[in-house]
């Protein structure tokens, strides 16, 4: 039976914290889950690895055991086998899911797996609570604007799930029940869902407010005028004062994200003017230019 090194099958340190213990196996779940890998073996066995070793690194009480037993795993294994030679004093039944026994390695099922086994014959206890699980769901801006859904398939079973208008970056969707399945149904863990919104050609987003930028000409910068501003629903019309300046900001109250989970409540849009200046002028707009430079002069 081969030892597993659980730390750096997690790529962190012995010293590691539970936050980066969960960080790491996060990354590592997200990697390699069968929905982004379907028919990879390698990824598979990977996921189950890192599903493993979380396990066991997560739980305060398996780690400290672990830690414990170190490399001496084969003197445990050994003492094991006699009638009370549990060297820790101890088995431990895994309280998991979402796999069951049968896809974690011998090393887990030897030191971790069903060694107390009820009187009807199931895990120690009875009752366990299933793996949660994690997903990754990616959307577009718009998408995130006014709501969207996806299948997704999980093991055998597909599942939509659906966000509200203001879907926001790093969000998690918590679906209940929807996990490794327990010991009973209601003892399913859960899925949790992160969202991931692409990043758009024309709008930066700041918390429920919206950035971008306009162009205007020069001439209706000087003398003020009308300009149509793009928007996530569609152009706007605005008032440009006279004598805007480059790179002036305006806010366009109520343009910009839906505020997630309130209706009719809704961020600012902030553009950026950007005056362009004309490349080529004929005779008589450089003579007016220049009247008005020499009026200025005055």
């Amino acid at each position: 039976m081969e030892y597993k090194d659980y730390y750096k099958i997690l790529g962190v340190t012995k010293t590691a914290t539970q936050e980066e213990i969960k960080k790491a196996y996060r990354k590592l779940a997200l990697k390699y889950h069968p929905d982004k890998n379907p028919d990879n073996a390698a990824a598979e066995a990977k996921f189950k690895e890192a599903n493993e070793a979380n396990d066991v690194l997560s739980d305060p009480e398996k780690r400290k055991k672990y830690d414990e037993l170190g490399m001496n795993w084969k003197q445990y294994e050994q003492a094991g086998r006699q009638p009370g030679g549990n060297p820790y004093g101890q088995q431990y039944s895994y309280e998991g899911g979402g796999f069951g026994g049968s896809d974690f390695s011998d090393f887990f099922e030897q030191f971790f797996g069903g060694g107390g086994k009820s009187r009807g014959g199931g895990r120690s206890g009875g009752q366990f609570k299933g793996r949660d699980m994690e997903t990754e769901f990616e959307i577009s801006l718009e998408e995130a604007y006014y709501g969207t859904s996806r299948i997704i398939q999980l093991e055998n079973e597909k599942l939509r799930i659906s966000t509200k208008p203001g879907a926001y970056e790093g969000q998690q969707l918590r679906i209940k029940g929807k996990g490794g399945k327990g010991s009973t149904a209601t003892n399913a863990g859960d899925l949790f869902v992160h969202i991931r919104v692409r990043p758009h050609h024309r709008f930066t987003r700041e918390g429920n407010d919206l950035k971008t930028t306009h162009d205007i000409d020069l001439y209706t910068a000087m003398l003020g005028g009308e300009t149509l501003v793009e928007t996530l629903t569609g152009q706007v019309k605005v008032q440009i004062a006279e004598g805007t300046q480059h790179n002036k900001t305006i806010r366009i109250k109520g343009k910009g994200m839906p505020v997630y989970g309130k209706e009719e409540n809704f961020g600012d849009l902030y553009v950026q003017l950007r005056v362009i200046i004309p490349q080529k002028l004929n005779d008589k707009q450089k003579e007016l230019l220049s009247q008005m430079r020499t009026a200025g002069q005055e």
